[in-house]
């Protein structure tokens, strides 16, 4: 007979040593190191446009990794740009959002992409995220997908000549060539 597997708690995250990025899925405590220069250049210039766009429309809030999201109890992430419309702020804290963002973005890392594919998109899709984007800086592309009854589905794919259009964020669009370049 095995021993069943103990799942971490949000109590356990809240425990893990300060300079230290983690996240916490499904019970398991996963690193986070650092990302690279492109990943953080392509990062702040998506903030920037997001962030430029929600706050002229006065739509709600975008924020920046890290910034923890707990989902479940067992459930802590920490995507690289997030955004909660205006009528939904009351989840945001002082010191985290307590559950899903309107938007999730992720940034590929080679330490991170497959839990970002994997096992955070799941999570985004059961909580209730309405976009999610993962963005791959290697290959210069953008996958929108938005929430539907039947699970995430995939809006469109973008290329670094592409204009990015948000389905959640109507009228947001961003030239990708200026998010990707060197």
């Amino acid at each position: 007979m095995t021993n069943p597997r103990t799942k971490l708690t949000v109590t356990d995250y809240m425990a893990t040593p300060d300079g230290q990025r983690y996240q916490l899925l499904d019970g398991d405590l996963i690193s986070a190191p650092s990302p690279t220069r492109k990943h953080q250049k392509v990062s702040i210039r998506l903030s920037t446009a997001i962030n430029s766009f929600v706050d002229f429309q006065r739509l709600g809030e975008v924020y920046e990794a890290p910034f923890d999201v707990f989902l479940s109890n067992h459930n802590v992430v920490q995507p690289d740009i997030l955004f909660v419309s205006a009528d939904r702020l009351d989840i945001i804290t002082e010191g985290n959002v307590q559950g899903a963002p309107d938007l999730a973005v992720e940034i590929l890392s080679p330490g991170t992409a497959s839990e970002d594919q994997g096992r955070k998109r799941v999570l985004y899709e059961e909580h209730g995220v309405l976009e999610y984007w993962i963005v791959d800086p290697e290959t210069n592309t953008v996958e929108v997908l938005v929430a539907s009854e039947t699970g995430f589905n995939t809006a469109a794919n973008y290329n670094a000549g592409d204009t990015l259009v948000s389905p959640l964020l109507t009228g947001l669009s961003i030239n990708l060539g200026p998010i990707f370049a060197d």
